[in-house]
């Protein structure tokens, strides 16, 4: 099985001053080749980032002679990429989460090396000076042997606990700073008759954030990838790892949960919560965005970290989405140049105040919704990524997120989550070894 390794600031560095005499036109000059590339696209068409984008094609068209044939192919994008890549018709670039992205790509050894698109210039400076090291250190994007990247991240993604300020202004200047803390605002809330908690019970990954935070929290980051690398599965039975199911399950029999969030369907729950039905919501960088065009009137939003459960150290979740180029692409030049080309501080300042998401480049703007979160990511000790970094192939689709499901949804206690982790990863080994 291929795997990916971690990308530390100063290989990133050699790699680029190796690559950089051999590679294309970066994305403020060289000469204009025209040409063409395709590009399969995880936004949908209408949506904020889908039309930072296409304003950003349209001036690179302009500036480049490049025509790219773009498909606006929605969240399952991945899904539609792998049936291509043992053909001559995969897209030239794809984008989308780290945690899609890795398994499909990366640990397959189906990407290419992006040592051109980082080592091109941009307003001037250099793509790999423009993303923040701190973030890059300890994520997994250079492929097995090699200290070449394999992704090329435009925003951060990241989580918060969600609140609305206007209502909750207590949250904003005094928020839980610890697990007891946050379960005894849980039990305020409740005394007023308020619910406390909204999530969408049959999103998977939303489910997972609970436990991977959790245990990210007890362990510290790469906690749960090291338990997934377990071939025993006996991993699971460690203190920390059943520590961090005994706090979701705390939430659970707390009853702290919106109504019906077990058998409910996307986006219910979180449209609630912006109605005010429910005080908080763990969720990602997106929310504001999503949300908007249902949230209450005058809803001010604003959000405070998970909370610390061993210690004081705060992680926070620092997420990429990004362009990634499939090795058989006939136009990973051009395909590239586009990748470099959306990191100007232009189409990132868009990001940042049109699609209110994070972007990539610290020197970005943002806006006022999301500032919380930024804020939090400055002050992080550590981060970690979605899964805690665990790219094992069909590991989280078949075992990690239904299990977790089961574990939110009260469906399994602590102990027997723990029990079907371990045992289910003992099997995936043996089926995958």
């Amino acid at each position: 099985m291929a795997k990916i390794r971690k990308l530390s600031a100063l290989a990133l560095i050699s790699a680029l001053a190796l690559s950089a005499t051999g590679c294309a036109a970066g994305a403020d000059g060289g000469q204009d080749s025209g040409g063409t590339l395709t590009y399969w696209s995880m936004w949908k068409e209408g949506e904020a980032q889908q039309k930072v984008l296409a304003a950003a094609i349209a001036d690179f068209t302009a500036e480049t002679g490049i025509t790219v044939d773009v498909q606006w192919q929605g969240r399952d994008s991945v899904k539609k990429v792998v049936p291509t890549l043992n053909t001559n018709n995969v897209p030239d670039l794809i984008d989308s989460s780290f945690a899609k992205l890795a398994p499909v790509l990366a640990t397959s050894g189906q990407a290419r090396e992006l040592t051109e698109a980082y080592a091109s210039d941009v307003d001037g400076e250099k793509i790999s000076d423009l993303i923040p090291d701190a973030y890059l250190a300890d994520t997994d994007i250079t492929r097995e042997g090699e200290e070449v990247p394999w992704m090329l991240p435009y925003t951060l993604t990241s989580d918060a606990i969600w609140f609305n300020a206007a209502t909750h202004p207590e949250l904003e200047s005094a928020p839980p700073k610890d697990w007891n803390a946050f379960l005894a605002e849980l039990d305020t809330l409740k005394a007023a008759n308020e619910v406390p908690l909204a999530i969408d019970g049959d999103v998977s990954g939303y489910n997972a954030y609970w436990y991977t935070a959790a245990l990210v929290h007890i362990a510290g980051p790469g906690a749960m990838k090291k338990i997934a690398d377990d071939h025993s599965g006996k991993a699971w039975e460690g203190a920390d790892a059943v520590k961090a199911a005994e706090a979701v399950q705390q939430l659970v029999d707390g009853g702290y949960f919106i109504s019906g969030y077990n058998a409910s369907k996307w986006p219910a729950q979180q449209q609630a919560w912006a109605d005010n039905q429910a005080a908080l919501l763990y969720n990602g960088t997106w929310i504001p965005t999503e949300t908007a065009s249902y949230a209450a009137s005058d809803f001010q939003y604003s959000s405070f970290p998970f909370p610390t459960i061993d210690g004081d150290k705060q992680f926070s979740r620092a997420d990429f989405i990004g362009f990634a180029v499939p090795v058989k692409a006939k136009n990973a030049e051009n395909a590239q140049r586009f990748a470099s080309f959306f990191l100007g501080k232009k189409y990132q300042d868009a990001l940042g105040t049109d699609a209110k998401i994070l972007p990539v480049r610290a020197d970005a703007a943002t806006s006022p919704e999301v500032a919380s979160v930024k804020r939090a990511l400055e002050e992080a000790d550590a981060f970690y990524v979605q899964n805690d970094g665990i790219t094992l192939p069909g590991y989280a689709e078949k075992l990690l997120y239904p299990t977790i499901d089961q574990l939110v949804q009260g469906k399994l206690s602590a102990a027997d989550f723990i029990a079907a982790m371990a045992s289910g990863q003992a099997d995936y080994w043996k089926q995958n070894s």
